[in-house]
């Protein structure tokens, strides 16, 4: 499912802490339009619960949350 979105932007977070990503995520999606897709790669834990956090707060959708190897990766949609 997530290979056949078009993801309009990576965002390279690996080795940056909380909030380090979510400030570059939230940058990120100001920059695209509505209904595209941003996918973030973190290597800090705590990007789980600060993506949940940022999607509570901005209503922007989690599409996809997966860990491999060490490094989180999140496609979060532009929803407004």
């Amino acid at each position: 499912m997530a290979e056949t979105m078009k993801i309009q932007q990576t965002l390279d977070c690996k080795g940056l802490l909380c909030p380090l990503p979510i400030i570059k995520l939230s940058k990120a999606i100001k920059g695209i339009q509505v209904g595209e897709i941003v996918e973030m790669l973190a290597t800090d834990p705590g990007s789980v619960p600060d993506v949940k956090a940022f999607q509570a707060q901005t209503g922007h959708e989690i599409l996809a949350s997966e860990q491999q190897a060490g490094v989180y990766r999140f496609l979060v949609k532009r929803t407004k």
